[in-house]
């Protein structure tokens, strides 16, 4: 039989039969070689299975289809480490707060540049307008001119008021879909703005560090009546590319790489050497410091996991 990934605690999955659509407990049997050598898990929610039913119904999964596409992240105690958090996404929506909890431009730009390596369709929601005054709200503006300026797309939205949402329902109506962005940013309590029925479990924000505490600990695909479906994941802290060559990186960042093609050299890696239009257009404000600081470090880290 074949199925759909749509919960991942580690040992146990569930897996959805395609034709019946029955849900059984799953485990994995025999050992799936991993397609990357620094992931620590084989499989994901999103992923297509095969798998065969033994007594009580529980489901072996027997066989991994290739994926299309996946996001992943650091493993939490292995920095060497990444574990993939969804496969075979139509859309990656990327939940940006400006304060409760406050986001990095660093932390978004490693998302973006994650969708721009593996084949992920962005979209950057900017969330809790409504608790913004005109000062905030004239910020988010500059930040979302920026982004899309480079080309991505962006909406302004608000669980509370329902702001855009019928816009967001549009852009992911029958797609599979996944939202990101720090602990406390509010993707359950979007996903329960979306469709109140599916009843997600929501945080609050701790004060001491103004940072949300996780309420959502695993992977967990949820069917929306509108359409598709979407992957609500743990608060991610910092997003991962593996086997990545640094000569790569330029490639994920589109207007650095638009700029660099008129570079003198055509293997110019946008740092000191002479004649370097990304460099240049960093000092007539073509290219964002943000996003150039972003991709000097992503750079670094690539060097470094080469190396080891």
């Amino acid at each position: 039989m074949k199925g759909i990934i749509i919960k991942s605690t580690g040992s146990w999955y569930q897996v959805l039969e395609e034709k019946a659509k029955t849900v059984y407990e799953a485990r994995i049997r025999g050992k799936f070689k991993l397609i990357k050598t620094r992931l620590t898990n084989p499989l994901a929610v999103g992923d297509e299975v095969e798998f065969s039913l033994e007594q009580d119904d529980v489901a072996w999964i027997t066989k991994i289809f290739p994926k299309r596409n996946y996001l992943i992240r650091k493993s939490v105690n292995l920095s060497k480490e990444a574990h993939i958090i969804a496969s075979n996404v139509d859309i990656a929506c990327f939940i940006y707060t400006l304060k409760f909890p406050e986001t990095s431009l660093g932390f978004l730009d490693r998302f973006l540049a994650c969708c721009e390596a593996y084949n992920i369709k962005p979209l950057i929601l900017f969330n809790k307008m409504d608790t913004l005054n005109d000062e905030e709200k004239e910020i988010v503006e500059n930040i979302e001119a920026m982004y899309q300026n480079i080309g991505y797309d962006t909406l302004n939205i608000s669980s509370y008021t329902k702001l855009n949402l019928n816009f967001l329902i549009d852009k992911i109506k029958d797609k599979t879909s996944v939202f990101f962005g720090h602990s406390g940013c509010g993707k359950s309590t979007l996903v329960n703005a979306m469709q109140p029925d599916l009843h997600i479990k929501t945080g609050e924000i701790s004060e001491s560090v103004l940072k949300g505490k996780h309420t959502t600990t695993f992977a967990q695909m949820h069917f929306w009546d509108f359409g598709g479906s979407v992957i609500d994941t743990p608060g991610v802290r910092e997003f991962a590319m593996i086997d990545v060559q640094k000569e790569e990186i330029q490639h994920y960042f589109p207007e650095i790489f638009e700029v660099g093609r008129n570079c003198k050299y055509h293997n110019c890696m946008h740092i000191n050497e002479p004649k370097c239009e990304v460099v240049n257009g960093l000092e007539t404000g073509e290219i964002e410091e943000t996003r150039y600081f972003t991709y000097l470090k992503l750079m670094e880290e690539a060097e470094e996991m080469n190396q080891n």
